[in-house]
């Protein structure tokens, strides 16, 4: 216990972190028509900020000379998209003011530049914890987070963090069910762009993050969970954590666009009660400059299974560089107490002192 409380001590001196704080929620009735369920968005924001807030994501993740190509591209791609998110997009755009190319290129541009660290963990009394950092190179989408609660007949259906604009999710949590954490797979943000909307357009896959939002909502259990979100085509690679109610139930499983490269199950009888993934593949060393795997592993280690809980890891979470310069935003969660669902953001990401 003492070696966990000084190391993680230290990690908080290692780290700079100013004072987070809760982003506002919204909630959203599945119940009623795409085209307007997003409006409770305007309650929020400003449309003319999130018009100029989406319109520095797109140009600061796309080349002005791509946007242009791939807008007559990105307007032929609304027949392409399903219900309820052709209807979504045309709603969110129709609501913030903007153009509809603008906001599937928006969409669309969220899928390609996650960098993150997801962690599940499960302690000795056999709960499952689950925290994620989602780290973008935007510094604006810190005021453009939001958690938004998906409502069906008055209940809570499922719950998760976002962005105003984007209709998918990387976050979530199926309440006394699963939670849901996504990490970018790889570094080839351009390239992957291209091949994102080439695959989109020909092959009618899903985005991966629509398949999250599907997922959320439909399945039952843990491993239906599992089963969908391992074998349904996307458009990309992609990694998806996945925590369930039960002990044992904790998986990362590694997606390649037509299904599973690798399924890494939470293994606690043989020591594995965690698993931490961040953008590369398990099996394979990190590249040099990135040390987020290594000092997660290492600060896991050291709390022990005993210790583990909802403080402990997000204490984990806010250690420098697994938080770092473009942390948005850290999620805790666990599907067995759905009420403890807590995401913070990171005013100004964490920096070594």
């Amino acid at each position: 216990m003492v070696q966990a409380a000084v190391l993680l001590l230290l990690g908080l001196v290692m780290a700079s972190c100013r004072a987070q704080f809760a982003p506002p929620t919204v909630n959203i009735s599945l119940d009623e028509d795409p085209e307007v369920r997003w409006a409770p968005l305007l309650q929020v924001f400003d449309p003319e900020y999130l018009k100029k807030a989406a319109a520095e994501v797109i140009d600061t993740s796309v080349p002005k000379w791509v946007h242009q190509a791939l807008t007559p591209v990105a307007m032929a791609l609304e027949k392409y998209i399903p219900q309820p998110y052709a209807g979504e997009i045309r709603g969110m755009a129709s609501n913030i003011g903007g153009s509809l190319a603008d906001a599937i290129m928006l969409n669309f541009a969220y899928e390609v530049t996650a960098f993150c660290t997801s962690v599940i963990a499960q302690d000795t009394n056999g709960s499952i914890y689950h925290g994620r950092n989602l780290d973008y190179p935007h510094p604006i989408l810190r005021n453009m987070t939001i958690n938004v609660v998906f409502l069906k007949n008055g209940e809570v259906a499922y719950r998760g963090t976002s962005f105003a604009g984007y209709v998918g999710l990387w976050t979530g949590q199926s309440p006394k069910k699963f939670t849901f954490s996504g990490d970018q797979r790889g570094s080839d943000h351009l390239w992957n762009l291209w091949k994102n909307l080439v695959s989109a357009i020909l092959f009618r896959r899903s985005p991966v993050s629509w398949l999250v939002r599907e997922t959320l909502e439909q399945a039952v259990d843990f491993q239906d969970a599992v089963m969908r979100l391992s074998k349904v085509p996307i458009i990309t690679g992609v990694y998806y954590i996945v925590g369930g109610v039960r002990a044992g139930e904790g998986v990362v499983i590694t997606r390649d666009r037509m299904g599973p490269a690798d399924i890494w199950p939470l293994d606690p009888l043989h020591g594995g009660w965690f698993r931490v993934e961040t953008n590369f593949d398990h099996w394979l060393p990190p590249p040099a400059r990135d040390h987020r795997r290594d000092m997660a592993n290492k600060a896991l280690n050291a709390t022990g299974q005993d210790h583990i809980n909802m403080d402990t890891l997000y204490q984990v979470l806010s250690m420098f560089p697994v938080c770092n310069g473009i942390t948005v935003y850290t999620t805790t969660m666990s599907a067995a107490t759905p009420e403890m669902y807590t995401s913070l953001i990171r005013p100004e990401g964490c920096r070594p002192n």
